[in-house]
């Protein structure tokens, strides 16, 4: 994200809102055609309009017309009565007594936001880098529900709360569904059905960020720990050029950090048919690291020969690579053609162009740095997104696809840490809530469903402090009170760099559902995979945040919407007896209780031996004599076999306070 691009999007919202507001009334881009409105509720409206004009606002729906004035910067704001659920509905501003915005297919119902990173942000269809879910095609051709509708902001950084953001409404169709958040959407389509109502969902999420990017200025004031980056927005917002220079110098510097793939800037010879530099391993690409390469954290360069004919010489060349994950650095012939060296532009496709002076016939050598952060790493477009052709001239490319030489560069455990606070971008502090939820404040919502955690594990402790700040947070900016917020507990997963983190921030997340009020927490420890970051089952995400949703928000009190739940642990002669609430017809399937460990006043923790009895689950082991202290799934990948006559299944827990 380019800071002056960022910084010039809000400028231009305040420059059309000072400037040519006079001209006419302008709404947000979440108050438009086709929104879902929260019913039964007052809801705020707002936009901008001439400094001191009179504004009037007539719907279908009002007895009578709404008044306010806008103020001496041309903002006005207002409160309507919405009706019961129904539509389609129209509303009308009127600026000093003309019609200036009318908008219309505006429906009455429930309306949920859908926060999180790449879990929540991940669509039904395979798009954007991301796989699409279970079963995709299926889900889509039963995806025309009219009543479920859905905007998206679009993904943006900003260093101050911006005024507007990007985005529309769109109704849910087999073609628009491929687009949405699939666990919204799954959790969106069971709301519909079950109470028969609109439902609208408003996407707030982007792949890989943590929460305290979603988190305003002020909430974190009180973290000293993002203190820097708070400091560095407030320099953007005084001196955005001298900012913006000091933060390219901070990169560059880093960045020279991870090497290069060659001794000199010479282009090796090809020993090879199909273009991989001799002394190089060799993977297909496009394609995502696998093997011995799919927990790997670092750099990995790729290199791959070509010959460039004889009819290309002298003309500017397209290499165009498809997306990578995260970031890459690009040459030909060793002069740097292109790179995208900043977090979050792990699906943007790359395309790069080489200078005619560089293009002569023969031999040369395109080398990629590839720097994974987290999570997936490698180019993961599709094969005929990597080619290379004359600028202009797209009939004569050639494909790139296929076999690639690579090597392995820097582990990131051996380079100091990426600056990201010295640039505006999705993991700084404060800039995706200024960005992504400060321009649809106070959008009238019923609730809040959140998807994130992974990107917080190297502070695994201190996430629910950062977690219960970002939610009061919330709370306190959308005006509403407590509403519901219902989060996902981030799922199995083999990270790969043995830290040990996935119990402790999955305890912070059941911390923060219990001691929050109007909290609840969905449990996925039995649908994630040890291999896939990103499991494919949103059906049953978005099954568990409805039935929190139907049961605590809607009254279904006849649902059972959580599993097992620890409540006390009991020491017994050579036993420890764990007490669950919501444990009607405790089941282990396919065996004894797995994932039980227990443990004496030394810390060590054995395997247990698990035997269900009654709402209880009962523990021995032969190596732990005299226990005193059980942990549930405390771990990064395992997966879970305990659940209740409802099919849900037991969550993480501990008894003791060790530090690891």
């Amino acid at each position: 994200m380019n800071l002056h691009r960022s910084l010039a999007a809000s400028a231009a919202v305040l420059s059309f809102v000072c400037a040519s507001a006079a001209a006419q009334i302008k709404l947000p881009a979440i108050l438009s055609d086709h929104m879902v409105l929260q019913r039964e509720s007052e809801v705020a409206l707002w936009g901008w309009a001439a400094p001191g004009a009179k504004i009037e606002i007539r719907g279908d729906f009002l007895a009578q017309p709404v008044a306010c004035s806008a103020d001496e910067h041309g903002a006005f704001h207002a409160k309507v009565r919405t009706p019961g659920a129904g539509g389609p509905h129209s509303l009308e501003f009127r600026e000093n007594g003309a019609a200036s915005k009318t908008l219309t297919d505006l429906w009455s119902g429930e309306v949920w936001l859908c926060g999180g990173q790449s879990n929540m942000e991940m669509p039904v269809a395979p798009l954007d880098g991301y796989t699409g879910v279970r079963d995709w095609k299926q889900e889509l051709q039963s995806a025309n529900i009219p009543q479920l509708r859905y905007f998206d902001v679009r993904n943006t950084v900003s260093a101050g709360p911006a005024q507007d953001c990007v985005g529309q409404w769109l109704a849910s169709t087999s073609d628009a569904a491929q687009h949405f958040s699939a666990t919204g959407f799954f959790f969106g389509r069971e709301i519909q059905r079950e109470l028969n109502v609109p439902v609208g969902l408003i996407g707030v999420n982007w792949g890989g960020t943590p929460a305290q990017a979603w988190t305003s200025a002020g909430a974190l004031g009180r973290f000293p720990e993002y203190g820097h980056d708070l400091a560095w927005l407030t320099d953007v917002a005084l001196d955005p050029q001298g900012a913006e220079r000091k933060a390219q110098s901070a990169l560059a510097e880093w960045f020279a950090k991870l090497g290069a793939a060659h001794d000199s800037n010479q282009p090796v010879v090809a020993a090879t048919q199909d273009g991989v530099p001799a002394g190089w391993e060799r993977m297909q690409q496009p394609g995502l690291w696998t093997g011995e390469l799919a927990n790997f954290d670092g750099v990995l360069f790729l290199a791959r020969q070509l010959q460039i004919p004889a009819e290309w010489a002298g003309k500017e060349l397209v290499v165009e690579l498809g997306a990578i994950d995260d970031m890459d650095t690009t040459w030909f012939d060793g002069e740097r053609i292109g790179g995208m060296e900043q977090a979050g532009a792990w699906g943007t496709p790359r395309s790069y162009h080489v200078p005619a002076k560089l293009v002569r016939p023969g031999m040369h050598e395109i080398t990629i740095r590839v720097l994974d952060t987290g999570g997936y790493g490698g180019l993961s477009g599709k094969p005929e997104e990597l080619r290379i052709f004359p600028a202009g001239d797209e009939a004569s490319s050639r494909s790139l696809s296929g076999a690639w030489g690579y090597r392995v560069g820097k582990a990131l455990s051996e380079l100091p840490a990426l600056p990201n606070s010295n640039a505006v971008g999705p993991n700084t502090a404060s800039t995706l809530y200024n960005g992504m939820i400060a321009p649809i404040l106070p959008y009238g919502i019923r609730g809040a469903l959140f998807y994130q955690g992974e990107s917080n594990r190297y502070d695994a402790r201190g996430y629910a402090a950062l977690l219960q700040a970002m939610i009061s947070d919330w709370r306190a900016k959308f005006g509403q009170g407590d509403f519901p917020f219902y989060m996902v507990q981030i799922a199995p997963f083999g990270y790969g760099d043995n830290i040990g983190a996935s119990g402790f921030l999955r305890e912070s997340q059941r911390a923060t559902a219990e001691e929050l009020p109007n909290c609840g927490m969905a449990v996925t420890m039995d649908i994630g995979n040890t291999t896939d970051i990103h499991p494919l089952d949103k059906q049953s995400v978005g099954h568990r945040l409805a039935l929190l949703a139907l049961a605590r928000t809607y009254g279904h009190t006849q649902l059972e919407c959580c599993g097992p739940t620890f409540s006390k642990a009991q020491v017994e002669s050579g036993s420890i007896r764990v007490s669950f609430t919501h444990a009607q017809g405790l089941v282990a399937r396919g065996g004894a209780p797995a994932e039980f460990t227990l443990a004496g006043k030394d810390g060590r923790f054995e395997l247990a031996q698990a035997r269900i009895d009654g709402e209880s689950v009962v523990l021995t082991s032969a190596k732990v004599p005299e226990p005193l202290y059980v942990r549930f799934a405390w771990c990064e990948a395992c997966a879970v076999n305990l659940f209740n006559a409802a099919g849900l299944p037991a969550g993480p827990f501990r008894t003791d306070t060790f530090e690891k």
